[in-house]
């Protein structure tokens, strides 16, 4: 059997991750609410700009198939808690959501100093 979602679904998916992601947080494990990841296991905390194009976010097609909603690179992110790096998590404060989670490269953070997230891509592929 065939199957097929229309790009319209899949960038309404990623809409809502480009449309309220105001907070970037960089975590020392996998967060799973937002106090995980706002407060518990935060390492380093970054505003964001909200909206598919006009901010941190742009929206387009997937590097294999379907969509993507591509994160733009942020630096000298000032790391308030010393840890080791896993996760970045994307959220919405407003609504304490955490909205995205991606795993980063492990690495040892300390207080006081800064830390850059590369760009990196929120990917849904087409159905098979």
């Amino acid at each position: 059997m065939t199957e097929f979602i229309h790009d319209d679904v899949l960038d309404a998916l990623l809409d809502e991750v480009a449309d309220n992601c105001d907070k970037m947080f960089v975590c020392s494990t996998y967060p799973t609410n937002y106090t995980q990841a706002s407060s518990t296991y935060m390492l380093a905390e970054h505003d964001m700009t909200p909206g598919d194009g006009n901010g941190d976010f742009t929206n387009g097609n997937g590097d294999a198939s379907g969509r993507k909603c591509a994160v733009t690179a942020q630096s000298a992110i000032t790391i308030t808690n010393t840890g080791t790096a896993a996760h970045v998590a994307l959220c919405d404060s407003g609504n304490s959501k955490v909205l995205a989670v991606a795993e980063c490269t492990s690495q040892s953070l300390t207080s006081g100093n800064t830390v850059t997230v590369p760009t990196f891509d929120i990917e849904v592929a087409d159905p098979a």
